[in-house]
């Protein structure tokens, strides 16, 4: 019977530092692979393989699409692709994004816990906002072992804290102790599968990310969950809403998937993107309009230049509150009245 040989780590910001200790806990001969996700820049190269495979004994690679699954090697997601686990081979895909990254963490961990069940481990490691947290449940729901790094020791808390109170966790480690737990479990009988059965809406989510239009999950009307009064920061559908227990989420018809903490990071931006916009606006529009009162001056057109000069004070009026809107800098956030609210 195999061990708990199959590793997925999720790591964001101060992540390379947390990947590197780590690393240098693993000895050569570990019965595992181990498959990592560190939330890095689209268009940014990534150093991770080289980085980790002089920290430690065993070889880091971005793997190709199709690659065999080999024990003790580590799979780094490359940049703007997710990585998936399948059975025996590993997946690289440029799938919608989730939580707002490509790569992200929860689509590794969801697919491994659909491939492998009870022989996954997941561990979560520091970082901002919450990625991580779903996938952890998915490894739980099959019957795997869900580890996270102390949350008073990790350099950004926000993902250990928010698996820790989401997700029933196994272990909440110091980072010196991961490593020596991660080696005693992969030699550990991870039994078997049988009472954990896969989910329905697990497979579906892992269709969504793989981005197969023959597996029919784009061709059909049916959607994993119910829809929601919020539409998707990336391009504009209804969010369905979905929840583990307590946990809240929404996907949009085409895959990309939220938490609530990445939908109102997300509302936050679009807002003040729009600030910016219409304070663009309104400078030009009063810049536009003291042109136009001086031209009008020149004319002796009096009427028009109080017409222009009015048009100039509500405009600086406006760009004065907007510019106090910056300095308060008040979040948006998801009222609690519309969350489970279904769109007309």
């Amino acid at each position: 019977m195999p061990g708990h040989d199959i590793i997925v780590i999720g790591a964001s910001a101060g992540g390379v530092e947390a990947l590197v200790k780590l690393v240098g806990q693993f000895p050569a001969d570990l019965p595992a692979s181990i498959f990592m996700v560190l939330h890095i820049p689209a268009q940014s190269p990534s150093l991770l393989p080289d980085i980790l495979s002089r920290s430690g004994r065993l070889e880091a690679v971005h793997p190709r699409n199709g690659e065999s699954i080999a024990p003790g090697c580590i799979y780094i997601a490359p940049p703007d692709h997710h990585i998936l686990v399948a059975r025996g081979h590993v997946r690289v895909i440029r799938g919608p994004k989730e939580n707002r990254h490509r790569p992200a963490i929860d689509p590794l961990f969801r697919s491994a816990a659909l491939a492998y069940g009870r022989q996954v481990v997941g561990v979560v490691l520091t970082g901002a906002l919450d990625d991580g947290t779903a996938g952890l449940y998915a490894i739980k729901q099959r019957g795997g072992i869900a580890i996270v790094q102390n949350p008073k020791e990790a350099l950004y808390p926000s993902m250990p804290r928010s698996a820790l109170e989401h997700v029933n966790i196994d272990y909440c480690l110091s980072l010196s102790d991961i490593g020596p737990r991660l080696e005693r479990l992969a030699h550990q009988q991870a039994g078997e599968e049988g009472a954990y059965p896969v989910p329905e809406d697990m497979e579906e989510e892992v269709k969504y990310v793989e981005m197969n239009l023959d597996n029919g999950v784009f061709s059909t009307n049916e959607r994993v969950g119910k829809p929601s009064a919020f539409s998707c920061p990336e391009y504009g559908g209804v969010l369905w809403e979905l929840r583990d227990q307590d946990l809240l989420r929404f996907r949009c018809r085409v895959g990309h998937a939220f938490s609530v903490e990445s939908v109102e990071a997300a509302q936050v931006e679009q807002l003040e993107d729009a600030l910016w916009t219409a304070l663009k606006t309104l400078e030009e529009n009063a810049s536009l309009s003291r042109r136009m009162a001086k031209r009008a001056s020149e004319r002796g057109q009096k009427s028009l230049v109080r017409l222009y000069e009015e048009r100039v004070r509500g405009a600086e009026q406006r760009a004065r509150l907007i510019q106090q809107v910056f300095e308060k800098e008040k979040p948006v956030s998801i009222p609690e009245a519309a969350i489970g609210q279904a769109s007309e």
